[in-house]
């Protein structure tokens, strides 16, 4: 659950988002099954998710794709909260959870 939660805490900047679950997931993910599957399932979504921010920043560069790009952020973020939040409910009564759109880095 906290690797789920952790990431809302900088949410808001990309590939930071990453650290909270990256370390719980790496400090528990041996001595507990279930925090290493959703641990790494935190990370990959993590990732995910500052990859679809990047490049909708990226979007923003362009004068003309700019309120697309901003709207894009924005669903992204409440995209992302939501998702976690979800996560951290499943996970607390012990269910596993796939987060959508989830490319997998770490398998």
């Amino acid at each position: 659950m906290f690797a789920h939660l952790a990431a809302l805490v900088t949410l808001d900047i990309p590939f930071v988002n990453i650290i909270g679950p990256l370390v719980i997931w790496l400090v528990q993910k041996d001595r507990y099954p279930f925090v290493d599957d959703q641990g790494k399932e935190a990370v990959n979504f993590q990732i995910s998710l500052s990859i679809y921010m990047a490049l909708a920043g990226a979007l923003a560069l362009t004068i003309i794709l700019l309120p697309l790009a901003v709207l894009a952020i924005a669903a992204l973020a409440i995209f992302g909260l939501v998702m976690a939040i979800i996560a951290a409910v499943r996970a607390n009564r012990g269910e596993r959870f796939r987060y959508p759109l989830t490319i997998r880095f770490i398998a």
